[in-house]
């Protein structure tokens, strides 16, 4: 009688230890199952969605769209398009440059976050040097196809975009890519500057470019940077765009 009582309950343990194999596997499995979703939705939560397209100006004189959206949320400034790659969003500037790190152009919780504009910078984007932050995400979205400009094909093929406020639309033409460190203090230094700094400004990309035609810009031009983070530590790369 006590063998089989022993044999029961030895019976009675592999029952209870391969229930509990099969929920810790179960586990895992629907671990595997959330991690690949939530993936998937950072790396696509980064790319404009329909809803925002809607308000994607559609002309050279009309930002009644981008105004409609600024309605929705007054930090919105304006919006950026480089030709022939993923950069097509509406922008923003918050109370210092860290508000839209995780945050969308609605102002909701989002891991992709906002293309946003320097805190120095004014809205009206009239400054001689301006400056826009985003990630820089493997997929291409926010800034991740600045990456694509380093090859020298890519980059003389793709020299045009548009910046659009709400004073209307002005045509960009690409004229550095630059890699830099995250400690740069003329490239971080946006601003109202004088033509005695925008002279060391150019001169200092044209030493940092990878690719650069700078020929006709000057002093007195008005340029973008799209500055995002390169997968090197502490490393940056932007693209630089003079405003015509």
């Amino acid at each position: 009688m006590e063998l089989k009582r022993i044999a029961r309950l030895a019976r009675a343990g592999d029952r209870v230890l391969t229930w509990f194999a099969g929920f810790l596997v179960l586990l895992m499995l629907l671990y595997g199952g959330y991690s690949l979703w939530d993936t998937n939705n950072v790396m696509n939560g980064g790319f404009i969605s329909d809803e925002l397209l809607h308000y994607k100006p559609t002309g050279t004189n009309d930002c009644a769209r981008l105004q409609d959206l600024m309605a929705k949320n007054p930090d919105v400034v304006g919006w950026v398009t480089i030709d022939g790659t993923n950069i097509d969003y509406p922008f923003v500037q918050g109370k210092d440059n860290q508000e839209y790190l995780n945050k969308n152009v609605l102002g909701e919780s989002a891991v992709s976050g906002a293309v946003f504009l320097d805190t120095r910078n004014s809205r009206a984007m009239t400054d001689p040097y301006n400056l826009l932050y985003a990630h820089h995400m493997d997929n291409g979205a926010m800034f991740g196809d600045v990456d694509r400009f380093l090859d020298r094909g890519f980059f003389d093929l793709h020299r045009t975009g548009t910046l659009y406020t709400k004073d209307g639309a002005f045509r960009l033409r690409i004229v550095a890519v630059c890699s830099f460190a995250a400690s740069d203090d003329i490239i971080f230094g946006p601003g109202n500057l004088d033509q005695a700094s925008m002279q060391t400004l150019l001169t200092h990309i044209s030493q940092t470019a990878v690719h650069a035609d700078m020929d006709d810009v000057g002093p007195d031009s008005r340029i973008i940077a799209l500055s995002t983070c390169s997968d090197k530590t502490n490393g940056r790369r932007a693209l630089i765009a003079e405003v015509l």
